[in-house]
C-alpha cells in the first residue's frame, strides 16, 4: 500500500455560498482534504543560499533555515519524500547532483505531452479527488461568462488585431517588429499575469514588458479588499520581477503630438 502525505492545502474561494452577496469581502479562504502518495510528491528547495548582501534579508533567512526548513528537511527524508534542490544554475551545474552530467540518460525522460499523465492534468479518473471542490453557484458564473464580450467603448478598429494565444501575439510583434509590450486590463492578478499571452509569459519570450498600474485592478479578497492588496502586490511583484510599469498620463503625456 502506498504511503500517502496528509495535507490541507488551502486557497482562495471566489465563490460565495448561495443567497450570499456575491462581492469581494464575502470571499475567504478554504481548505481541501488531499491524500498524496509519496512517491508522487517532492519537496522543492529553492535558492537556499547560505548568505545574502542584504543583512537583514540573510538574518530572516538564516532564521527560517534553521528553525523551519531544517526539521522539515529531516522528517521528508526520514519519512521517504523526494528532496530537489533547485539553486541557480552556475551553482546546480557546479554541483555533482546535478542532473544535468552526462550520467543522466535524458532518453528516459518523458514527452512533455505525456507528463503529468493527460487524466491528472484533467484531473479525472483515479486522480479526481485531486479536483478543485463544485460550487454550488458555479452555473451561475459559467452564464456570465458565457455571455462576455469586449466591451463596447473599447472594441477592436478596423484593422487592429485580435490574439487568442502568446504565439499568435508573439507572431504579430515579429512581424510587425515591436519589442515593447504595455499591458492593461483585467485581472491583474489573474489573466494579466497568467495567461501565455500575458506579462510573465512575454517578458520570458525578451519583451519589454510594462504593466499600466492605473489601468488594470485585481480580485481581491475580504483581507485585500480595502487596501486593493492583491492589486498592489501583483503590480509591485511584475515591478520587483523584470517588468516594468507606467501611468495612463505617463503614456497619453509621452506620445508624440
Amino acid at each position: 500500500m502506498s504511503r500517502l502525505l496528509h495535507i490541507r492545502p488551502r486557497y482562495h474561494r471566489w465563490h460565495v455560498d448561495p443567497g450570499v452577496e456575491w462581492v469581494e469581502s464575502n470571499t475567504t479562504y478554504d481548505h481541501l482534504d488531499w491524500r498524496i502518495p509519496l512517491s508522487r510528491t517532492a519537496l522543492v528547495l529553492v535558492d537556499v543560499w547560505d548568505r545574502h548582501y542584504l543583512k537583514d534579508t540573510h538574518a530572516r533567512a538564516d532564521e527560517i533555515i534553521q528553525q523551519r526548513l531544517r526539521p522539515l528537511v529531516d522528517r521528508c527524508r526520514s519519512a521517504g519524500l523526494p528532496i530537489v534542490h533547485a539553486p541557480s544554475p552556475p551553482q546546480a551545474e557546479a554541483h555533482p547532483n546535478w542532473l544535468g552530467l552526462e550520467g543522466w540518460d535524458r532518453r528516459t525522460w518523458p514527452a512533455d505531452e505525456d507528463w503529468p499523465p493527460p487524466e491528472f492534468r484533467q484531473r479525472h479518473g483515479e486522480f479526481a479527488v485531486y479536483a478543485s471542490p463544485e460550487e454550488p453557484r458555479d452555473p451561475q458564473r459559467e452564464d456570465v461568462r458565457a455571455g462576455l464580450r469586449i466591451h463596447p467603448d473599447l472594441q477592436p478598429a478596423e484593422g487592429e488585431p485580435v490574439v487568442s494565444t502568446g504565439e499568435e501575439l508573439h507572431l504579430w510583434c515579429r512581424g510587425q517588429g515591436v519589442m515593447f509590450l504595455l499591458f492593461a486590463g483585467f485581472n491583474t492578478n489573474a489573466c494579466i499575469v497568467h495567461r501565455d499571452y500575458g506579462t510573465i509569459d512575454m517578458n520570458r519570450r525578451g519583451y519589454a514588458v510594462l504593466i499600466v498600474r492605473d489601468g488594470t485592478t485585481g480580485m481581491e479578497s475580504a483581507a485585500t479588499h480595502e487596501g486593493l492588496g492583491q492589486t498592489r502586490a501583483t503590480i509591485l511583484n511584475l515591478e520587483m520581477f523584470g517588468c516594468g510599469s507606467v501611468t495612463c498620463g505617463e503614456i497619453a503625456a509621452g506620445l508624440p503630438d
